[in-house]
């Protein structure tokens, strides 16, 4: 059995000193300060009338052959439809359909796009007018979740878990008033509701009553049907 190394026992592993290069660091992060606010300035800017959006998130890599795209594309028109914005990420896969759908249904149809090197520009289904080009993932995820009165999350990768726990996390913590989370998929999902049932809740990391902040589903008419009868419950209002 191999002994891990102690780090206070050997010196030369220490850090010494603060880089040369420490002050020029410290001029770049104040920069960055302007360069946030902007982003936050842009949004808020292109958004505050809006009106009641869903944000539809999900993977960029399923393509238009995907049965969950087809979905995506449904849930958003039936969405719109009953006088819901879409809002996604901007860009392919899942996103694109659900901006497609939002088309299809004549509703707003919002990108929050992120600059990525493997990512081209907005697809073609975004609103000139209700396109935003982020930089921060952090600032992108603030407007997710103040213009949305609603999530339905594809079958996703690591961001659609990150933007999915962001709002589960805000309603837990009371940061922001309740709203109606869909999961869509059902096979896709299972296997993570499973752990989280019986790993998170069973030795106390979370409780029961945090299973009920999401609804699974396979069904685009019963999500829409979710959202819409969480709102003849309760009023549409900004979350913060």
């Amino acid at each position: 059995m191999s002994k891990t190394n102690n780090p206070s026992e050997n010196s030369e592993r220490k850090i010494h000193s603060i880089p040369d290069h420490y002050e020029q660091t410290v001029e770049q992060d104040i920069w960055s300060v302007f360069k946030i606010m902007g982003e936050f300035v842009d949004g808020y800017d292109k958004l505050h009338r809006i009106g009641p959006c869903v944000s539809i998130i999900g993977s960029a890599r399923l393509n238009k052959d995907n049965p969950y795209y087809q979905q995506a594309i449904l849930t958003a028109q039936k969405l719109t439809e009953i006088g819901f914005g879409i809002i996604t990420g901007g860009g392919p896969g899942i996103m694109e359909a659900g901006n497609q759908g939002a088309k299809q249904g004549e509703g707003k149809s919002v990108g929050l796009c992120i600059d990525l090197p493997f990512e081209e520009a907005a697809n073609v289904y975004v609103d000139q007018n209700y396109k935003i080009k982020f930089r921060y993932f952090f600032a992108r995820k603030v407007m997710f979740v103040k213009y949305s009165q609603g999530f339905v999350a594809f079958p996703g990768g690591l961001g659609t878990l990150d933007e999915f726990y962001e709002a589960l996390t805000l309603m837990q913590t009371r940061k922001i008033h309740p709203l109606p989370v869909v999961l869509f998929g059902s096979d896709y999902w299972q296997g993570l509701v499973s752990w989280m049932k019986d790993t998170m809740v069973a030795i106390g990391t979370i409780s029961e009553s945090d299973m009920d902040l999401f609804y699974i589903t396979d069904d685009p008419d019963d999500a829409v049907s979710y959202i819409y009868e969480f709102y003849q419950r309760n009023r549409v209002q900004p979350n913060f």
